[in-house]
């Protein structure tokens, strides 16, 4: 029986993004570790943990929830075609 414990920044994913990646996870544990038979499904925990942005370190930066917002909005700038880049709003994370 697995059990996966996804750590992560609040805010960072919507609950569509969430429901798709237990899904996929669990998904992958099945075809993994349950060998592909459909009854380990039954068995597989995941669990996602949200942290506010100032309970975590990067780099030894510790990111605000400003900080967090504007680097997500560049890389959905960098996947979407004809949305510009804001300016950096300070320290890289």
């Amino acid at each position: 029986m697995p059990f996966v414990n996804v750590q992560t920044i609040k805010g960072i994913m919507t609950a569509e993004q969430k429901s798709e990646l237990l899904r996929r996870m669990t998904d992958l544990l099945v075809e993994i570790e349950g060998q592909g038979d459909p009854q380990f499904r039954q068995s597989v925990w995941i669990r996602i943990d949200e942290h506010d942005p100032e309970q975590w370190s990067l780099g030894g930066v510790q990111p605000t929830a400003a900080m967090i917002a504007a680097k997500f909005a560049r890389r959905a700038a960098r996947r979407i075609p004809g949305i510009k880049r804001a300016a950096k709003p300070g320290p890289a994370i």
